[in-house]
């Protein structure tokens, strides 16, 4: 299968005074979901800013649809949604849907108040002297940002860590949402959303791209992931002679588990083994914890 990119980054570079952005080679799928994984402070949000145009100022180049270096020329075609200062803290739900209207040529108002209804948005929030973006929930002011990007007619949306302030319920809406704005774009659509916790999206998960320290250290199809790891489990007796070859291996009363490298199978040939396949939420720990700058835990 041949596959396309809805975006593509070559030589990304930011330097920080205590922190570097560098991506030497990012690619996005296109007509896909890909989770760019991480934990906090591992430069997704900072990548993510670079490539819906909210910062301009890191080296590099950016590739759109195969078809513009352009941030201008493509930006009508991307939804983005952020973490920080959004909207105007001052601004109601009613001056959201109004000013959307006015930026977006595209921007769709009863999609937008259908949507709204169908994510339980506070109704008081649209109303002439509705509340405040500032005192909505962060699971609100979520919602709010996903009705005005869903209302517009986009083929990619980049969404900074949306399901983080999500209940379960929601979360699973989300990926609901998510699962239909790729089935309505005939392969065209694609989604780029950050977290930090995949297990709650996973589901919904194509394509995963995992950063630590400002880099990619592992991505992938989720399905060419899980054949490349595997779970490996065993009785305590052999655990020192095989964690070597594990990766976030760890003990207990009931024996050992952890994620070992499917060409690296064969190390453990003669040990008692039980093999399972790794869920993204294993493989993204596992690749995180080899790479992550925090250290152990003495209790």
């Amino acid at each position: 299968m041949e596959i396309k990119y809805a975006i593509e980054g070559h030589n990304i570079n930011k330097k920080y005074k205590n922190f570097e952005l560098k991506v030497d080679e990012l690619k996005v799928p296109e007509g896909f979901a890909t989770a760019l994984i991480g934990e906090n402070g591992a430069g997704k949000s900072t990548l993510l800013n670079f490539l819906s145009g909210v910062r301009r100022d890191a080296k590099g180049e950016i590739n759109y649809f195969n078809e513009t270096t352009n941030i201008e020329d493509a930006k009508e075609k991307i939804g983005y949604t952020g973490t920080d200062n959004y909207f105007i803290p001052t601004w109601s739900g009613r001056e959201v849907k109004e000013i959307s209207k006015l930026l977006f040529d595209d921007f769709d108002e009863k999609k937008f108040d259908d949507i709204a209804n169908a994510l339980a948005i506070d109704s008081d929030t649209f109303t002439i002297k509705g509340k405040s973006v500032s005192k909505l929930s962060d699971g609100n002011k979520v919602k709010l940002m996903l009705a005005t990007v869903l209302a517009r007619n986009t083929r990619t949306l980049i969404l900074d860590e949306p399901a983080s302030p999500l209940d379960p319920l929601m979360r699973e809406k989300l990926s609901d949402i998510l699962r239909s704005y790729l089935a309505g774009g005939d392969g065209k659509r694609s989604v780029l959303f950050s977290t930090h916790n995949i297990s709650d999206m996973e589901s919904v998960t194509d394509y995963a791209i995992i950063m630590e320290k400002g880099k990619i250290v592992e991505e992938g199809f989720v399905e060419d992931l899980k054949e490349k790891y595997i779970v490996v489990k065993g009785d305590n007796d052999s655990y020192e002679k095989v964690k070597g070859h594990l990766l976030n291996a760890h003990a207990n009363q009931f024996g050992y588990e952890g994620i070992c490298l499917s060409k690296d199978l064969d190390k453990l040939a003669g040990f008692d083994i039980i093999k399972e396949i790794p869920t993204l939420f294993q493989i993204s720990v596992a690749v995180m914890k080899q790479n992550s700058v925090l250290g152990n835990v003495v209790l």
